[in-house]
C-alpha cells in the first residue's frame, strides 16, 4: 500500500525473508540484524526501536519491532526501513496539504454553488412576491400569483392570493361607499344653493300675491319689483347649476397649444376699464406657449380675478395687479389684490370644495382652479397678510417663449 521494503528476522537476528533481496543478495547490507537494535529488542524487550542507518553516502531511518505470538511472546523481528530522505518528506506532507485544500476548497465551491442555486431560487420567490406586493393598487385589478408546489413559500403565496381577493372586496365597497357619500354630499350642497334663491322667490311671489288680492293700487310697481327679484335670483340658480355642471366636467380636458400671454392679454383688458379699480397689467411682452386646456386656464384667471375684485369691494380704493414672470421651462402668473386677506384658520380650507368665505356662492371656485392648474401639470398656492391682501401663484409649463407682435 505504501511502497515500503519490509525485512523479517529470526530471535537470533538472521534475515528470514524481505521484500528487497537485492541489496542482502549482492552483500550491500548484511543478513544480520543490525546490533543496537538487536540488543534494544532481544535484551531490553524494548517495543519498538529506531535508528539511522547508512548505505554508502544514503542515510536512512529504520524502524524495528518484536512480531508476538497470542501469548506475548516474540517470535521474529520486523524491520522496515525508509530510504525517504526530509526533503521528500516534506514534499509528500506539502503534497498532502495541498491535496487536501483543494479538496476542500472542491468541497466549498460544490457547497457555494448548491447554496447560491438554492439561495437564488428562494430569492426569486420572496422577490416575485414582493414585486406583486409592490404593484398591488386599490385603483386597479391586482394578479394572483401561480405557484403549484405545496410548500412554505406556496403557503405565503396562498395567504398573498387570499389577501388580493379581500383587498379587491374591500376596494370595491370602499368605491362604492365613497360614490355613495359623494352623491349624499352634492345632493346636499346642491339642495341648499337651490333653497336659498328659492326662499326670497316665494316670498316675493306671496307678498305679490297678497297684494293683488287687497287690491293695492301699486301692484304694478310691486309686480316690477317682484319680476326684477325672480330675474336676478333665476340668474343665481343658472350660475349655480354652471358652476356643478363645470364641476363635474372638470376631470375631461381639452388639451391643445396656444399662447397664455394672448389669452391673459385680452382678460387684463376687461378689467382696465372698471371703474373704481386700479388694474396694474405686467407682462413679460412674450408668446408663452403652453399645452393645456384653454377653456378652463380662462375659467382659472377669470375665477381668480373675480375673487380678487369680490375681496376688496370694501375698500373705497381697490387696486388688482396680474404680472407674468418666466422662470426657466415654466412661468408664473400672479393676481394679486388689496383686500382684507384671507384669516388664519381658513387658509389651510381655500382648496376644499364647498368651503367659502362668502356669504353666497358653491365654494367651488377655488376647487376647481386647484384640479385644473393640476391637470395642466403645473401648481397653484397663495400668500396672504391679513388686512393688506392676497397674492395667487399659478406656476405652468411652457412649450417655448417666442418674441411677440409688438400690439402685443
Amino acid at each position: 500500500m505504501h511502497s515500503t521494503d519490509i525485512n523479517i528476522y529470526d530471535l537470533d537476528g538472521n534475515l528470514q525473508v524481505s521484500s528487497n533481496l537485492f541489496v542482502y543478495n549482492k552483500g550491500i547490507l548484511s543478513k544480520k540484524m543490525y546490533p543496537l537494535a538487536y540488543y534494544n529488542l532481544h535484551q531490553l524487550n524494548t517495543i519498538q526501536y529506531s535508528n539511522y542507518e547508512q548505505i554508502g553516502g544514503i542515510s536512512y531511518v529504520s524502524i524495528y519491532r518484536p512480531l508476538r505470538d497470542d501469548n506475548g511472546n516474540a517470535y521474529a523481528y520486523l524491520n522496515i526501513p525508509s530510504f525517504t530522505n526530509q526533503d521528500e518528506l516534506k514534499q509528500e506532507i506539502s503534497n498532502f496539504l495541498v491535496t487536501i485544500i483543494n479538496l476542500n476548497a472542491f468541497i466549498f465551491l460544490i457547497a457555494g454553488t448548491i447554496a447560491l442555486f438554492l439561495t437564488n431560487r428562494i430569492t426569486s420567490s420572496f422577490l416575485l412576491i414582493s414585486k406583486k406586493m409592490q404593484e398591488v393598487n386599490l385603483g386597479k385589478t391586482n394578479e394572483e400569483i401561480e405557484w403549484k408546489r405545496n410548500d412554505e413559500i406556496g403557503g405565503l403565496v396562498k395567504e398573498y392570493n387570499k389577501m388580493v381577493k379581500k383587498l379587491e372586496e374591500s376596494a370595491a365597497a370602499l368605491a362604492k361607499s365613497e360614490r355613495e357619500g359623494a352623491w349624499r354630499e352634492m345632493a346636499r350642497q346642491v339642495a341648499h344653493e337651490i333653497k336659498n334663491p328659492l326662499t326670497p322667490m316665494k316670498l316675493s311671489i306671496q307678498y305679490l300675491q297678497k297684494a293683488i288680492d287687497n287690491n293695492s293700487v301699486n301692484v304694478k310697481e310691486m309686480a316690477g319689483s317682484v319680476a326684477k327679484t325672480l330675474v336676478e335670483q333665476i340668474d343665481h340658480l343658472s350660475k349655480i347649476a354652471s358652476d356643478f355642471s363645470q364641476f363635474a366636467n372638470i376631470g375631461n380636458p381639452k388639451k391643445e397649444v396656444f399662447d397664455l400671454h394672448e389669452m391673459l392679454y385680452s382678460l387684463a383688458s376687461l378689467y382696465e376699464t372698471t371703474e373704481n379699480l386700479l388694474f396694474k397689467w405686467v407682462p413679460v411682452h412674450h408668446r408663452i406657449m403652453v399645452y393645456a386646456d384653454k377653456t378652463q386656464l380662462n375659467r382659472l384667471f377669470t375665477n381668480l380675478l373675480q375673487n380678487a375684485m369680490e375681496a376688496c369691494d370694501n375698500n373705497s380704493r381697490r387696486v388688482i395687479s396680474v404680472s407674468e414672470e418666466i422662470r426657466e421651462e415654466s412661468i408664473i402668473v400672479k393676481v394679486s389684490d388689496n383686500g382684507e386677506g384671507i384669516p388664519l384658520e381658513m387658509q389651510s380650507k381655500i382648496f376644499i370644495p364647498n368651503f367659502t368665505t362668502k356669504s353666497s356662492g358653491t365654494g367651488l371656485g377655488l376647487a376647481m382652479s386647484k384640479t385644473i392648474v393640476e391637470q395642466a401639470k403645473g401648481r397653484i398656492w397663495f400668500e396672504t397678510i391679513e388686512g393688506e391682501g392676497t397674492t395667487f401663484y399659478v406656476e405652468l409649463p411652457i412649450l417655448r417663449a417666442t418674441k411677440p407682435l409688438e400690439a402685443v
